[in-house]
């Protein structure tokens, strides 16, 4: 329960601190789309600095949660984040959930627990061959920069765009998620000089900014309900691949439970489109999109 309540937590403050984000990040010049002075422009704004504050608060929790608990257990309960986002952009829209939105949170909710309740994820130490971790991390970071580059192309829409940005930086958010899984254990196993000397540690922070100039340039060219929901769905994805990948997580394998999950991960999904495109969720940069549109390829 505790484990569920940290991450919960972290899945508040996660979802409160993209909608300050993307509210500051559609403010922000467009030459400094994909570009680290993106981010030096974005830090004069107040409304993106307590955005940010929340989403490391929210790391911090996710961090907390995945050090008592298993990554397959975590990811899951993170990606509710979005019903925070929904919760938070609806009172500023004053727009009434509807049918599609309460679908979409029955949907998402419901499937969590189903993957939770037949999963019934169990951690361990990780005891895969070395060879094929850094095979399934490679797999991961080479889908998230293919995805990046092509998104860089001038030639792609713009709502395209911004999705292919956010799914990029949730599978890097995701990989970061199990790299921060084993620094925990080499916390717990060497404390501080064990932490220190490992490489995990520093992937983490090359990986947590280069996440975040995909996700602020995803923020800063399109609405937010054309980037967020690609980022939610992708990261737990990410999470639970590299979690059973070379974690050592395991879940229930028989056909009814097999069936069960990956039903509930499809929920997941689902939930997260119909939420992600509620009128509720700010329109952020309506009038840049267009304006991009026009721009001359």
């Amino acid at each position: 329960m505790t484990v569920i309540l940290l991450a919960l937590g972290a899945a508040c403050c996660l979802g409160l601190g993209f909608v300050f984000q993307q509210a500051a990040a559609q403010h922000a010049p467009m030459k400094d789309f994909l570009s680290f002075r993106l981010l030096l422009d974005l830090v004069r704004m107040p409304l993106w600095v307590a955005g940010i504050g929340l989403m490391v608060a929210g790391m911090a929790l996710g961090a907390v949660a995945l050090g008592m608990g298993d990554i397959t257990l975590v990811e899951p309960l993170l990606a509710t984040n979005l019903l925070f986002a929904m919760a938070l952009s609806r009172r500023l829209t004053r727009q009434r959930l509807g049918r599609s939105g309460w679908a979409g949170l029955w949907l998402l909710a419901g499937g969590v627990t189903a993957f939770i309740v037949a999963g019934r994820p169990q951690g361990g130490r990780s005891n895969a061959d070395p060879m094929w971790q850094w095979l399934i991390m490679g797999m991961v970071l080479g889908a998230a920069l293919l995805l990046a580059a092509i998104a860089k192309r001038e030639r792609v829409h713009v709502s395209l765009e911004a999705a292919l940005l956010g799914i990029a930086a949730g599978l890097l958010y995701g990989l970061q998620d199990a790299l921060t899984r084993i620094s925990g254990e080499r916390f717990g196993a060497g404390g501080w000089s064990g932490l220190l000397t490992s490489w995990q540690p520093y992937a983490i922070i090359v990986l947590g900014v280069l996440a975040l100039v995909f996700v602020q340039s995803a923020f800063e060219s399109a609405p937010l309900r054309l980037s967020l929901p690609a980022l939610t769905a992708a990261q737990p994805l990410a999470g639970i691949l590299c979690g059973v990948g070379f974690l050592g997580d395991q879940l229930r394998v028989t056909p009814g439970a097999l069936a069960t999950e990956v039903i509930g991960i499809m929920a997941v999904v689902a939930g997260i489109v119909l939420i992600g495109s509620h009128p509720a969720m700010p329109p952020g940069a309506g009038q840049r999109e267009n304006a991009r549109e026009l721009q001359p390829h």
